[in-house]
């Protein structure tokens, strides 16, 4: 008799095995899922020019956190609520002559058109977005290029722009000889980009944050559970196009002069390049690949003609190996959700 009562052969009692346990996570995701991390970037930021402070090197990282603002705003849009765009130029194009031309002709400093780059960059994604974002995948993207290509245009035509030459002698960013010193400003800059950066981030976090990836994943499951996906995307475009509009308020500042050749769909191509390869929907990740895009190119100075090919070879590179991008987003549950997701449904 079997020790259940039921004929059969004995069963033999082994000894207890012990549960499996997973390894749980490497050195290397508890580094990037650290709450810290944030600040430690920022310190990396503010101590560079201690490590190296000339003209020329102040200049590029000048440049590429301007260029994070940039794709961190594109991220918003193609990130976060999954809306291909093409001519993110548009926006970053639409802040820079509208900061330039108001600071030239009513004699202010940048710092104060900063009311003005907002409404205009606001009114500009309304326009752009309310008749196109009915539109999905392809088509969008079509449009959005073109759109891109008629601001380009249309200040290359504009005398208010100055024509194929642009506007020149743009003020600082606080007028007279405030902040001149390329130091100083990229301090400012850096300041500015990460509470652009972290605003970023708490917008992915928040409710509209959630619409967002809810409209990214399946537009008609979200339409279906209530979600307005029009008014969702429309915000997303706005968002978007009020963090290019910054970006090219700082790019006018930077520069003292900016010209149509400067917002070509090649930074429009570029931006996305960098949200993807960082991976799309992460900050941290956008972030690093926006920093990778924009130094890259200048590290790799020394081997002349040949530096964009081994450019693109790393880009090439990284995708094949990281196809999801360098940094992911991971979706993680918060205590409260966790809480209620182990509740008992009644």
């Amino acid at each position: 008799m079997a020790a259940d009562g039921v004929d059969g052969p004995p069963v033999k009692h082994g000894p207890p095995v012990k549960p499996v346990r997973g390894r749980g996570p490497s050195l290397v995701t508890r580094l990037m899922e650290t709450r810290y991390l944030g600040w430690i970037g920022l310190a990396v930021a503010l101590g560079a020019p201690l490590i190296i402070a000339t003209p020329y090197a102040l200049n590029v990282m000048t440049s590429a956190a301007i260029f994070v603002m940039l794709a961190v705003g594109l991220n918003i849009v193609v990130g976060y609520c999954g809306l291909l765009d093409l001519g993110y130029a548009a926006f970053f194009a639409v802040g820079a002559y509208t900061s330039g031309v108001l600071a030239i002709e009513l004699d202010l400093p940048l710092i104060a058109t900063l009311p003005a780059v907002l409404v205009v960059t606001v009114v500009a994604g309304v326009v752009i977005g309310a008749p196109t974002l009915r539109l999905r995948s392809d088509y969008l993207a079509i449009v959005t290029l073109g759109f891109g290509e008629i601001i380009r245009i249309c200040a290359t035509n504009l005398d208010i722009t100055g024509g194929p030459s642009g506007i020149y002698g743009i003020p600082g960013l606080f007028g007279g000889d405030v902040l001149t010193e390329p130091a100083a400003f990229y301090y400012v800059t850096v300041l500015v980009v990460s509470l652009a950066v972290l605003l970023a981030a708490r917008l992915g976090r928040s409710r509209l944050g959630r619409a967002w990836r809810f409209v990214r994943e399946d537009e008609d499951a979200a339409e279906a559970m209530g979600v307005n996906t029009y008014k969702v995307k429309l915000a997303a475009y706005i968002g978007g196009a009020v963090w290019g509009g910054i970006a090219g308020m700082l790019f006018a500042a930077h520069l003292t002069a900016i010209s149509p050749p400067s917002f070509t769909f090649l930074w429009s191509a570029l931006v996305l390049m960098a949200v993807v390869l960082g991976g799309m929907g992460s900050t941290p990740g956008v972030v690093v690949g926006a920093v990778f895009i924009s130094l890259a190119p200048e590290l790799l100075r020394d081997l002349a003609d040949y530096r964009y090919f081994v450019f693109g070879m790393l880009l090439i590179m990284v995708m094949i190996v990281r196809p999801q991008g360098v940094w992911p987003h991971r979706s993680q549950e918060t205590a409260r959700t966790a809480a209620r997701s182990k509740e008992p449904v009644t």
